[in-house]
C-alpha cells in the first residue's frame, strides 16, 4: 500500500492498531465501536435514507455524503450487539471525517486488512468493513460526477 495515499486519520489508526499486541487488537476495535458516531437528525428519523451493507452479517447501514465545500461526511448504524462491525464503522467514521471526496476516492480498498486485525476477526468480518469502504467511495463518485 502506497503510504502517501493513506490519509494522516487513517495511518494514525492504523498506527494505533498495530502499536498494540495482536490478543489486543480485538480489545482495541471493541473500544472504537463505543466511539461511533450518533447519526444526524434526518438520518436517525428516516434510517431508509441510510444504505444496506450487505456485505456485514449484522443489520448495518451507511451513508455518504459530500457537502458543498467538497468535504465527505460518513454516517453509520450498527446495533450495540455488533461491536465488530460498530468498531468498523467508527473507525470510516473516525478516518472519513474532513477529508475531500478526491482523498477518499484516493484511500486504498484494502485499508481494513491493513490495520492488524487479520488474525483478531474473521475475514467475513473484513469484508464487511471492506463492503461500507467500498459503499463509501461509490456513494462519493455519484455525489460528484466522476
Amino acid at each position: 500500500m502506497a503510504e502517501s495515499r493513506v490519509p494522516e486519520a487513517f495511518a494514525r489508526i492504523r498506527e494505533e492498531f498495530l502499536a498494540v499486541p495482536q490478543p489486543d487488537r480485538l480489545q482495541l476495535l471493541l473500544e472504537f465501536s463505543r466511539e461511533l458516531p450518533e447519526l444526524p437528525e434526518r438520518y436517525a428519523s428516516q434510517p431508509g435514507l441510510l444504505e444496506r451493507v450487505e456485505e456485514c452479517q449484522s443489520p448495518v447501514r451507511a451513508f455518504s455524503e459530500v457537502d458543498a465545500d467538497g468535504i465527505v461526511h460518513f454516517y453509520a448504524s450498527a446495533p450495540p450487539e455488533a461491536p465488530t462491525t460498530r468498531g468498523f464503522a467508527a473507525i470510516l467514521a473516525e478516518g472519513l471525517e474532513g477529508l475531500t471526496a478526491d482523498e477518499v476516492l484516493a484511500l486504498p480498498d484494502d485499508y481494513p486488512f491493513t490495520i492488524g486485525l487479520t488474525e483478531a476477526v474473521s475475514p467475513l468480518r473484513l469484508r464487511g468493513m471492506t463492503g461500507m469502504l467500498e459503499r463509501t467511495k461509490r456513494q462519493v463518485r455519484e455525489q460528484v460526477g466522476a
